[in-house]
């Protein structure tokens, strides 16, 4: 299920031009909410990097097919205060993502040692999560590194029970794993 390739160009614009409609509803509404409840945790993941929290989004919404996304990708031509100056602009890409179906939140982590951004995000439903993560491949793909833009889907798993036990990844993780999206600790 984890085609790591963008959606073409057309069906990636259409999908956030639906996004971004169904954000406005749900702003509308006061269903987007920004928790702190998680801001400052340090998640650390088994390629020996690790990275804090700096923001945390979700919808009212109740998933009933959980799923964990890990989307990471380093950004192209972004150094020291740079990446200051982009965890506060980011704030403004919300709409892009939030409105896709099946999102219930996303924690935004900051850099990692090597530069690396890492969404955490619940989803409801893995083809959405995959769905959202292949689209969102076209719009990071104009300010990112070539070939740093990844993510992993990990079906049956809810965020706050992976964030409060990371070694339930050994039993499900995939045997051909790679360790950048692998949580095996936080602090």
């Amino acid at each position: 299920m984890n085609a790591q390739a963008p959606l073409p160009a057309r069906t990636a614009a259409w999908s956030e031009v639906r996004c971004v409609a169904s954000t406005i509803s749900l702003a509308a509404r006061r269903r987007i909410h920004l928790r702190h409840e998680h801001v400052g945790l340090c998640l650390h993941f088994a390629d020996g990097t690790s990275a804090p929290v700096y923001r945390e989004t979700v919808v009212d919404r109740v998933p009933t097919d959980p799923c964990v996304l890990v989307v990471a990708f380093r950004l192209r031509a972004v150094r020291g205060r740079g990446h200051t100056l982009f965890r506060r602009e980011s704030l403004l890409n919300t709409p892009l993502f939030v409105g896709f179906p099946g999102f219930i939140s996303k924690l935004w982590l900051a850099n990692d040692e090597h530069g690396v951004y890492r969404g955490v995000y619940e989803w409801d439903g893995p083809e959405r999560a995959q769905h959202y993560a292949r689209s969102l491949w076209q719009v990071l793909a104009v300010v990112c590194v070539p070939g740093s833009i990844h993510y992993q889907v990990l079906p049956g798993l809810r965020r706050d029970d992976l964030l409060a036990a990371p070694e339930r990844l050994e039993a499900t993780a995939p045997k051909d794993f790679e360790a950048w999206w692998r949580l095996v600790a936080t602090s």
